[in-house]
């Protein structure tokens, strides 16, 4: 599980802080894992320039922060665009192109964001408020953007003048600064943006980073390398940072052990220990504010951000089929058997020791075939009901899902399973071609990003198609208060209602496993699940 997390209120904007290097307890007869986040370069001798080339697990969607929707684009732009807010290693928010926190007035209506005024993109251009503004405005109102709803119901944007920006909102939006610690915080070129109306930002982005886009290489590569134009270049010690693509998690092991790559992300249950135990490599690891499962196909028809329709198949239609699923999975069971007792159970979006959450809010529900069984029987349908599910091609997503396959079987489920490359999974998941399809969600520090993305009935995450005003009423209330207890209380509130509906089946939550080798230094990795490599270097050789 992840560390805990204690409560910080900054200018009325709540926030949530975790605790650094805290022990991780698994569940009872299960390994205890420790965090270890990584260091930064600090005062260790290394030297100057190099290229590393990091082993990348998926290929990232399109580098465009305001249409991205996969944690594999969050690497790659995190070297190159930089947001106005981050998470530090103890789960803080702290500023990073903002100046400071923000001010919040006029009872939650008004935030203002200082910013700074004194740094330039990679092309050159100035950076202040007018070029943060424009990013916002295209964040939130571009058609296709998945940022919209991170960003709450905002009534206007404005310039105050060229170090403060002001959002000013319809109605109070508590998770704002969270929001704006991701890509809806990224600022992009507002020169590149010009181009082709900012259609093709994605080719060859332009931000504020520690490198620069140089090319992409579809399902091969991509190639960054150092800004000279960057605000703290004298931090930035690599020349290049090759991100090779590598899906196969023993080659990437592979690669690490004969030195081809430095960096390798989301190591396999299968191959970690054996890599730890490696002197020339070292283990950084992070509990998960995300969470792993499957999406069911409600009334996502059209493609998300449609209308949605009533999609005409038992399982779309009958929530006691799709509770009867959830009730079929023995968490417990395959976690430790399919993931090596690395992984932990998921139940909710909350994370368990979060200041979120509440006995409401984490409930998993049982396992109980014999019950799943009487629903399917109250619901009318012939046994074993089939359901279709699309997964990735990756090694452990396709054991999990044959686990899960013949988990289910005994709950009165068929599973036709159908791998899917990563990234044409992600078009699937937002055009709703797809029954059942087995993805997660790397996770964010304010619930708000990690529910009402997903289950709002008008955001544009909402891939499954699900509308419920009830839920909508509690997540929006929720989103309005800066009371930790009060929130909680509402995602609890939330949490259960949703369970009745099973939109989505929770099943388990990651730890965040990241392996370099010792020639390497200052590479992290916090809860996010973001790999951060801006700020990494090779080691002097004392041979």
């Amino acid at each position: 599980m992840l560390a805990r997390f204690s409560r910080m209120v900054v200018l009325g904007v709540a926030v949530v802080a975790l605790a650094s290097c805290a022990p991780v307890q698994h569940p009872d007869g299960t390994a205890t894992h420790t965090d270890d986040f990584g260091t930064p370069v600090g005062t260790r001798q290394v030297r100057e320039g190099g290229e590393l080339v990091m082993g990348l697990s998926a290929e990232p969607d399109k580098l465009d922060p305001t249409t991205s929707s996969s944690l594999y684009t969050r690497y790659v732009m995190g070297s190159i665009c930089e947001k106005l807010y981050d998470n530090d290693a103890s789960g803080n928010l702290v500023p990073q192109l903002a100046t400071g926190m923000p001010t919040v007035t006029d009872e939650g209506l008004t935030v203002t964001i200082p910013v700074r005024n004194d740094i330039k993109f990679a092309d050159g251009s100035a950076f202040d408020a007018t070029a943060v503004k424009t990013s916002l405005d295209r964040h939130f109102g571009m058609k296709g953007s998945q940022r919209t709803s991170e960003m709450g119901p905002i009534a206007g944007i404005e310039v105050a003048d060229s170090s403060n920006v002001v959002i000013r909102y319809k109605k109070p939006f508590a998770p704002i600064t969270a929001a704006l610690a991701d890509r809806a915080g990224m600022i992009l070129s507002p020169a590149a943006l010009a181009k082709d109306e900012g259609k093709n930002f994605g080719d060859n982005p332009v931000c504020v980073g520690a490198f620069k886009f140089v090319k992409r290489v579809p399902q091969t590569s991509i190639i960054v390398e150092r800004d000279p134009l960057y605000y703290d270049a004298k931090k930035v010690h690599l020349d290049k940072i090759t991100y090779r693509i590598m899906i196969d998690a023993n080659i990437r092991a592979s690669n690490l052990r004969s030195g081809d790559i430095q960096v390798a992300d989301t190591i396999s249950p299968q191959d970690v220990d054996a890599l730890a135990k490696n002197p020339d490599l070292k283990l950084v690891q992070s509990g998960s504010l995300g969470f792993q499962g499957i999406f069911i196909n409600i009334g996502n028809v059209d493609g998300v951000g449609k209308p949605t329709k009533q999609i005409d198949t038992p399982i779309a239609k009958d929530a006691r089929i799709r509770q009867a699923l959830s009730l079929s999975i023995d968490r417990n069971t395959l976690v430790d058997t399919v993931f090596n007792n690395w992984f932990e159970p998921a139940c909710s979006a909350i994370v368990p020791k979060s200041t979120f959450a509440t006995p409401a809010g984490t409930e998993c529900p049982a396992y109980d075939p014999k019950k799943s069984r009487e629903l399917l029987k109250e619901a009318g349908v012939q046994t074993p009901y089939p359901i279709t599910l699309q997964v990735t091609t990756t090694q452990d997503q396709l054991r999990m899902a044959q686990a899960l396959q013949a988990n289910v079987a005994e709950g009165g489920f068929e599973l036709k399973i159908v791998p899917v490359e990563y990234s044409t999974l992600l078009d699937v998941q937002k055009k709703g071609t797809f029954e059942a399809l087995m993805l997660g969600w790397s996770g964010r520090l304010d619930p708000d990003a990690n529910i009402t993305r997903f289950f709002g009935t008008k955001s544009p995450g909402n891939y499954v198609g699900y509308s419920s005003p009830s839920v909508d009423a509690l997540l929006q209330k929720a989103a309005q208060s800066t009371d930790t207890a009060e929130r909680a209380e509402l995602y609890g509130q939330a949490n259960q209602a949703m369970a009745k509906d099973t939109p989505y089946v929770y099943t388990y939550r990651l730890r965040l496993l990241t392996v370099h080798t010792t020639k390497v230094t200052g590479v992290e990795v916090y809860a996010d699940g973001v790999v951060r490599l801006g700020k990494a270097a090779f080691v002097v050789d004392k041979g």
